[in-house]
């Protein structure tokens, strides 16, 4: 295929922004924006059928955090070989799109500002949550999506207020104000399905939720929230709220909470240095639920989903826990390819925010286990072979290469080409609300 570049200009907010405080967090205020019954769902009260968008379509959205090309081959000879693709590299519509931010400092994007790029359309500076480089709050997807009467909903591995979901739902200029970002989730953008880790930041500092502090594993995770119980507010507001797999298996309302880890889902060290990849409810079963619970909206939904160890663990240069994370979200992009199958009014994108650890993947026979002095992993078995592969590390941090696009279903079509991320932002709008 023959990718060109092509250009993509940002789109101009029009909306009239205000500002204001939630929690001493910077939020966005858009007119128009007070959500009728609670949930921004309603019929002829403008969320519903007549609102002016005139379509019920969906948007499943999924993060490999720090997936790159060099990601997405390690895991295709792991779990399928050289005859195989995998499920996300088979999607139908593929693209390239380049991460740098807006930072004064930096030339490589983190996940805030990657995240931003692609929740508001705008480019800015590391460590911000859809705000511009001069801190001024940015309207998200998740709220344009909450005013058109759709379900929304966020699924990850990490924390639920970490910075890539956080970027689609709240605003702030730092990135770390975690308790501020799960306030304004319950009473500004209000998505329908919040599940993940980091039930630290839900409770005050000293009163332990279902996780208890300073866990054997790792004694530095503890409550530490700053705007008192928000697990007690978000059942206030019809939050169904659970902590494990059965819990959540059992849970039938509309809106839900689960908290299933003090911080991440995973515990990211160094291999062999209690390194641990075995998420309480795993990706897959977390975004089942999601979707089983956002397509009872007739008015569609927007569904952002997130695999936090790819880059946790490429930080960690931890090759096999990298692997292990791309099998559960391999997982988790063949459940949403079949939901898709189904509804073919339904957009999914598969991605990555940025590439993590500068991964390059040799072959065993080449007699070239890497850079010297440069960490290397392996040997690795190709699936169905008895050949092996390496994976090589050139970086602890982020790099600035290009990320890997694929995609399938409604307006699909738009993500083929070589565009910045703030292209996705524009695919995806379309989608939802009909118009860019």
């Amino acid at each position: 295929m023959s990718i060109g570049r092509s250009a993509h200009p940002r789109r101009t907010l029009t909306a009239v922004v205000a500002t204001s405080l939630v929690g001493g967090a910077l939020v966005v205020l858009v007119p128009g924006a007070a959500l009728a019954n609670g949930n921004g769902h309603g019929n002829g009260n403008g969320h519903g059928n007549g609102n002016g968008y005139g379509n019920a379509r969906n948007v499943i959205f999924i993060n490999g955090d720090g997936m790159s090309a060099a990601h997405r081959e390690a895991a295709r000879l792991a779990q399928v070989g050289f005859d195989g693709d995998l499920v996300m590299d088979t999607l139908g519509a593929t693209g390239l799109e380049t991460t740098d931010p807006r930072d004064p400092e930096e030339t490589i994007t983190d996940s805030a500002a990657a995240a931003t790029a692609w929740a508001t359309g705008q480019k800015t500076y590391n460590g911000a949550i859809s705000v511009d480089v001069d801190g001024n709050p940015l309207v998200t997807l998740g709220l344009e999506a909450k005013k058109a009467g759709k379900a929304t909903g966020i699924v990850t591995t990490a924390q639920v207020t970490d910075a890539s979901p956080a970027a689609f739902f709240s605003n702030t200029t730092d990135r770390g104000l975690q308790s501020d970002i799960a306030k304004q989730y319950l009473e500004v953008t209000k998505p329908d399905v919040i599940l993940g880790g980091g039930e630290d930041w839900w409770l005050p500092a000293g009163n332990p939720g279902t996780y208890p502090d300073n866990p054997a594993e790792d004694p530095s995770e503890a409550s530490k929230g700053a705007q008192g119980d928000l697990i007690s507010e978000a059942q206030q507001l019809g939050y169904d709220y659970v902590t494990d797999a059965a819990s959540l298996s059992a849970a039938r309302g509309s809106r839900l909470l689960g908290l299933f880890s003090n911080e991440e889902m995973f515990q990211q060290r160094p291999e062999d240095e209690g390194d641990v990849y075995n998420p309480v409810v795993p990706l897959p079963d977390m975004a089942a639920k999601a979707l089983q619970t956002l397509s009872q909206d007739r008015d569609g939904f927007f569904l952002v989903v997130e695999e936090e160890g790819v880059d946790e663990f490429s930080h960690s240069n931890n090759a096999e826990r990298v692997l292990q994370s791309m099998e559960y979200l391999e997982q988790t992009v063949t459940l949403a390819r079949d939901y898709v199958a189904k509804h073919p009014d339904t957009l999914l994108i598969v991605t990555g925010d940025h590439d993590c650890g500068g991964l390059t993947v040799e072959g065993a026979d080449d007699g070239d286990s890497g850079v010297p002095g440069a960490p290397t992993d392996g040997p690795f078995p190709v699936a169905g072979t008895d050949k092996e592969f390496y994976m090589d590390w050139t970086t602890t941090g982020h790099t600035g290469v290009p990320t890997v696009v694929t995609g399938t279903g409604y307006g699909s079509d738009q993500l083929v080409g070589y565009y910045p991320n703030t292209h996705l932002h524009d695919v995806m709008r379309s989608v939802l609300l009909g118009r860019r």
